[in-house]
Formats: C-alpha cells, sequence, structure tokens
C-alpha cells in the first residue's frame, strides 16, 4: 500500500508544484468559463484530459511513442495560449456551447500533450519499480485529485468574483484568459528558442 501513495503523491505534487505551473495555468483557461452549474461538462473537460495524458504516459513509458522533449516544451504553451484564446472569443458567446464533441477531442489532445511532458519525469522516478503499470495508474489518480483541487479553486473564485463582486462572466473569462496568456507568452518564447 505504501507503493500506491508514493505515486498517487508524486503525481498529486507534480501538478501542485508551483514550479510545474503550467499544467495549472492550462486547468485554468479550460474551466474559466464554467461555474458550478456547470460541472458535469467540467468533470467530463477534466476526466478527459487525465484520460489524454495518462495514454500518453502509458504509449511513452512503454516506449510505443517517443516524441522530442524539446517539442513537447515548445507545444505545451500552445495548447494553453489556443486554449485562452478560445475562451476570450467565445466569451459571454453562445458559439462555446455549440460543439461539445470539438471540444471534448481537442481536450484529449491537449491532455496527451501534457502527457507527453510528464513522460520523461514518470520515467525518471518510475525507473525502479519493475511493472510500469500499476505506478502508472496511481501516478495517474494523484494528477487527477490534484486536477479537481486546482478546479474546484478556479470555480470557487470565479464564484466569489461573480457573485460578491459583481463580476460579469464575460469579464471574468477575458481577465482569467488575458492573464494566463500574460503569463504564457514568455515561457513559449523561451521554448519556440530552444528548439
Amino acid at each position: 500500500m505504501s507503493q500506491f501513495w508514493l505515486y498517487f503523491r508524486l503525481g498529486l505534487d507534480h501538478v501542485l508544484d508551483w514550479q510545474a505551473y503550467d499544467h495549472v495555468l492550462f486547468l485554468v483557461v479550460l474551466v474559466a468559463a464554467y461555474g458550478f452549474t456547470s460541472w458535469k461538462k467540467v468533470l467530463w473537460l477534466v476526466t478527459l484530459f487525465t484520460l489524454g495524458h495518462t495514454l500518453a504516459l502509458f504509449l511513452s513509458v512503454y516506449e510505443i511513442v517517443r516524441v522530442a522533449t524539446d517539442y513537447v516544451e515548445f507545444l505545451i504553451p500552445v495548447t494553453i495560449l489556443v486554449t485562452a484564446i478560445f475562451d476570450i472569443a467565445t466569451a459571454g458567446k453562445k458559439l462555446r456551447n455549440n460543439n461539445y464533441s470539438l471540444l471534448y477531442f481537442t481536450t484529449i489532445f491537449f491532455g496527451i500533450v501534457h502527457g507527453l511532458g510528464f513522460s520523461s519525469y514518470f520515467k525518471m522516478i518510475a525507473a525502479g519499480a519493475g511493472a510500469k503499470f500499476w505506478p502508472l495508474v496511481e501516478f495517474a489518480l494523484g494528477i487527477e485529485l490534484a486536477q479537481v483541487i486546482v478546479v474546484l479553486s478556479v470555480m470557487i473564485v470565479s464564484f466569489i468574483c461573480q457573485n460578491i463582486f459583481n463580476v460579469s462572466r464575460r469579464d471574468w473569462i477575458l481577465v482569467s484568459a488575458s492573464i494566463v496568456i500574460g503569463i504564457i507568452l514568455p515561457i513559449l518564447q523561451a521554448s519556440y528558442q530552444a528548439l
């Protein structure tokens, strides 16, 4: 049982680590447009994102897929930027609610990209483990719980801003997406220069 908690805690800590905030930034822009009344959709998005990066971890750990780390490190901020731009473009519009299948597919794909970013870290920590399947599942469960914590935090802040400080939903989306863009652009530039 201690092995379960080891990998579970590593997954939890990896997302909640302040030095690995790109994952948190993606989650912020992924759910910024939703409130507690949309909890089922938010749960689907977060779970699909987890499934995407768990699939990527699985494919990478078992060496079915190999991708250069530099490209993944560039694509991660691209996914954040694209999601933030989508938030800005659809803030206050009904376009966001028209095509769920595209949103879900994109979320899984972006999860795969982020999962490939986790793969080198996971390979390093699981190098001593004989079997990799269960540590991978335990790690993914830790990541899922961390994502739920982040998403709940974003939704609570959103609720407070919109219901206590009377910030419109549209303004909340625009401001949160703009802040994320401001943070991610230098990271994107640095990762592009590293290619």
